[in-house]
C-alpha cells in the first residue's frame, strides 16, 4: 500500500478528512487562521469562547471575546461557510484568571492574566472540547511556530519578532503542543492582514488588542479592589535604608521596578541637600502593607527563583544545570544564564549579569542560547536574591 502523504499540518489524511477547531477570538489574526484552513479544504468548525460579562466591555473595541469580537467570529465563520459555536466559559475562566489575577496582586506579585488564560481555559479545558469534537488538531492564531525535531514537537519564536508571542506560550506542555498548529508562526502581521484582505473579511483592519481583556478601561486596580474589598490597605512606603519617605493607597498600585507615580517627595541627606538621585519600587511587602524604594543599583539580582516549571527541552537540567537564555519580562531582551531544575518542578536561574526590575509573578522564559530560535519552556518568577559573592 501507498503511504498517505502528511498534509499541510503534518496529518496522514487528506484535508478534507481532517477535522481542524480554530479557536476565534473575533480578532484578524484568529479570523485569517480559519480562512485559511478552510481555503486548503480542511473541516474548520469554529470556537469562540464567551470569557466573562461582556456587556461592560461593549463600549470598548478590541477587548478579545467582547461581545463585539463575538459577533465578527461568528459572521467570519458565515462568510467562509464553516460551523461556528459559542461556549460559555464564564465561570472557569473567572476561577482560574480573574480570581487568580486578583489574588495574586494581594500577594505583592505582578501577574500575566494572558498566560494563565493560554495554560488553562485554552491550551486544557478548550483543547479537550476540540477532542470531544473528533478534531486532529486545535488551530490558534498565535505569532509562533511548531516544529517538528528529532525528539517530537518544538515551539520556536515566529519569524515577525515584533509579533512574536512565544513568551506568553512558555507553559505549553507536550502533550499539548503534539495537538496544537500555529498557521501564523511564519507570517509577519501586515501578510496576515493581506490575507484577511483577499478574504475579504470586514475585520481586516481591526486593530490588535491591547489591554487585558477584562479590564477594558486598563484601571486594573479598581478590578482588584472590587473583587476582593479591603486590598487598598494604606501603608508606608520605605527607603531600603529604613527611612520612611511617605504613605500609599495600597501596594496593589505598585510593582517591582516602577519609577513613576511614587507619591513621595525629594528627599534630602545629612546636611539638607536634595537627594536627586532617582527612587525604584525594589520590593513589596504585603504582610506589612510596606513599598520599599530605592536607588536603580538596589533592583539589581542575579539568582531567580521560580515554580511550576515547564520543560520543552531534550532533557532536564537537574543539578548540572543547562545553558539558556532567559526574558524575565515580556518585553526585556534575553539574558545568559544557567538553568538549574528540582524534582519537585521548582527550578533557580543563576544569570549571567545582574537584571534590574525582577518581579515575582511575572515569568521567566527559557530559550536556547545563540541564535536559536526555540523555546525550552519556563516557570513563574517565585522570588529573586543576589548571590553574596556578587554584593
Amino acid at each position: 500500500m501507498t503511504a498517505t502523504k502528511l498534509n499541510s499540518l503534518g496529518i496522514a489524511k487528506a484535508p478534507k478528512d481532517t477535522r481542524v477547531v480554530v479557536a476565534m477570538s473575533g480578532g484578524v489574526d484568529s479570523s485569517v487562521t480559519a480562512a485559511l484552513m478552510a481555503e486548503q479544504g480542511y473541516d474548520v468548525v469554529g470556537i469562540t469562547l464567551q470569557l466573562y460579562d461582556h456587556g461592560a466591555a461593549l463600549a470598548k473595541k478590541g477587548a478579545c471575546c467582547a461581545g463585539l469580537d463575538i459577533h465578527d467570529a461568528r459572521n467570519v465563520a458565515d462568510k467562509l461557510g464553516f460551523p461556528h459555536y459559542v461556549l460559555d466559559y464564564e465561570s472557569r475562566f473567572r476561577q482560574e484568571v480573574i480570581d487568580d489575577f486578583a489574588d495574586s496582586y494581594l500577594r505583592g506579585e505582578t501577574p500575566i492574566p494572558c498566560v494563565r488564560c493560554n495554560q488553562t481555559v485554552k491550551f486544557r479545558d478548550l483543547l479537550a472540547t476540540a477532542k470531544d469534537l473528533q478534531a486532529d488538531v486545535l488551530c490558534t492564531g498565535h505569532y509562533v511556530r511548531r516544529e517538528e525535531g528529532p525528539e517530537g514537537a518544538e515551539l520556536h519564536r515566529a519569524i515577525d519578532p515584533q509579533k512574536d508571542q512565544s513568551y506568553f506560550l512558555f507553559a505549553t506542555t507536550r502533550a499539548q503542543l503534539d495537538f496544537l498548529r500555529f498557521p501564523l508562526g511564519g507570517m509577519e502581521k501586515e501578510e496576515t492582514r493581506e490575507h484577511a484582505r483577499r478574504f475579504g473579511l470586514a475585520i481586516a483592519d481591526k486593530p490588535d488588542s491591547q489591554d487585558i481583556c477584562f479590564v477594558p478601561n486598563g484601571r486594573y486596580a479598581e478590578l482588584v479592589e472590587k473583587l476582593r474589598p479591603g486590598a487598598a490597605e494604606p501603608g508606608e512606603i520605605v527607603h531600603v535604608d529604613g527611612t520612611v519617605l511617605g504613605r500609599h493607597d495600597g501596594i496593589i498600585h505598585y510593582t517591582v521596578g516602577q519609577r513613576k507615580g511614587l507619591g513621595i517627595g525629594g528627599r534630602r541627606d545629612e546636611d539638607g541637600n536634595a537627594d536627586t538621585e532617582a527612587l525604584y519600587v525594589v520590593r513589596l511587602d504585603p504582610s506589612a502593607r510596606k513599598v520599599i524604594v530605592g536607588p536603580r543599583a538596589a533592583l539589581g539580582r542575579d539568582t531567580v527563583f521560580v515554580g511550576e516549571l515547564n520543560w520543552l527541552g531534550d532533557a532536564l537540567p537537574g543539578d548540572e544545570g543547562v545553558s539558556i537564555e532567559v526574558k524575565l519580562r515580556s518585553a526585556s531582551r534575553p539574558a545568559g544564564a544557567t538553568l538549574y531544575s528540582n524534582p519537585d518542578g521548582s527550578g533557580r536561574v543563576v544569570l549571567d549579569t545582574p537584571q534590574h526590575g525582577i518581579a515575582r509573578g511575572q515569568a521567566a522564559v527559557f530559550y536556547a542560547p545563540g541564535d536559536s530560535t526555540r523555546v525550552l519552556g519556563g516557570g513563574w518568577i517565585t522570588g529573586t536574591e543576589e548571590r553574596a559573592e556578587a554584593a
